[in-house]
């Protein structure tokens, strides 16, 4: 399940609506709202996130959430380090070649300590 599959299931639970009737509002099949959710597809295009947006009244930073939380659901994602350093080429096939062995405590501080260091990159940018 992708971050984003976890939230639309979250927003259905908290509507109390079936994927069926959510995929019927939405003029799409529930097959490819499960695949969404299970993240055996890519992120939704942009007018589909605006039509799930509109779909369970999102405003404001929920809305802005929900689309942050498309932009990091890529079930497949390619890293290309042609041109980057050796150790970002030496991170890329680690977490390449282990991330389905990792718990999700290690994952939980991987995420928290690689956002912690882009906050701190982007606050010496300023």
């Amino acid at each position: 399940m992708t971050p984003l599959g976890k939230r639309l299931r979250e927003l259905r639970s908290q509507k109390s609506v079936t994927l069926k009737h959510m995929a019927d509002e939405l003029g799409v099949s529930s097959a490819y709202l499960s695949a969404l959710e299970h993240g055996h597809r890519g992120t939704p295009g942009w007018l589909m996130l605006q039509r799930i947006i509109a779909y369970f009244n999102l405003i404001w930073d929920d809305a802005e959430d929900l689309v942050a939380l498309a932009r990091s659901s890529d079930p497949r994602v390619t890293v290309d380090t042609s041109g980057l350093s050796p150790e970002a080429t030496r991170l890329a096939n680690l977490l390449a070649a282990n991330i389905a062995d990792l718990p999700p405590e290690a994952l939980k501080r991987l995420i928290e300590a690689l956002e912690a260091e882009l906050r701190e990159a982007a606050i010496k940018q300023e």
